[in-house]
């Protein structure tokens, strides 16, 4: 008999693989990249349409997997969500602050303040921590696998998208990723601290084209 959770694992593996080459080929030839597509082209359709695959995959072994790893329950199911939810929420607001076209890697604005004035991928960052806690949630083995997949692909992403963000917005782009980091760093902490004292440390910050 087929074990649907271990195809949904494959498929989903073979998925999140597919989209971690072609961001390594945009990497290596970016005048023909995968990622970001900047129109709707083939390109954005079937990156979007392998990255849903992966999703949909977890949320099936998700379903036929729950609870094979064996993490102490149910203390890590209430960790993982207290982890997932807020950091999911926060990706979402931070997706918004940005603009839906370009979440989707279509050209727009270049974005500096909100979220973008704390990191240069907050929607990276915060998916990040929402992928480890979701592992917590499903505390299984299968979810683990594909949750790691997905969070290189999180890791990734920045990489094909810098050169060509660099290309729409030269010296705006170029100053900004000066002065903010990729993730997380320094600038990430002031800014933070400067939010809780209600300044704003960063006066290059705003919306520029």
């Amino acid at each position: 008999m087929v074990d649907v959770a271990l195809v949904a694992f494959g498929v989903g593996v073979v998925a999140g693989i597919t989209n971690l080459a072609g961001f390594a080929w945009s990497v290596l030839v970016p005048e023909r990249r995968y990622w970001p597509p900047g129109e709707r082209d083939w390109r954005y359709y079937l990156q979007w349409t392998v990255a849903q695959t992966l999703t949909v995959c977890i949320a099936v072994t998700t379903y036929l997997d729950w609870n094979s790893l064996g993490l102490a329950r149910p203390l890590s199911l209430y960790v993982g969500l207290a982890v997932f939810v807020p950091s999911y929420a926060a990706a979402m607001a931070a997706g918004l602050d940005l603009g839906m076209d370009e979440t989707k890697g279509l050209s727009g604005e270049l974005r500096t303040d909100g979220w973008y004035r704390f990191s240069r991928n907050p929607q990276y960052v915060c998916y990040m921590v929402a992928t480890a806690g979701f592992v917590l949630v499903a505390n299984s083995a299968l979810v683990l696998g594909l949750c790691a997949v997905q969070f290189a692909i999180w890791v990734a992403l920045p990489f094909p998208e810098e050169p060509w963000l660099r290309e729409q917005y030269g010296d705006a782009y170029a100053r900004y990723a000066d002065r903010v980091p990729r993730f997380v760093g320094v600038h990430t902490l002031r800014e933070l601290a400067a939010l809780g004292r209600g300044e704003h440390r960063d006066e290059a910050a705003g919306s520029e084209r």
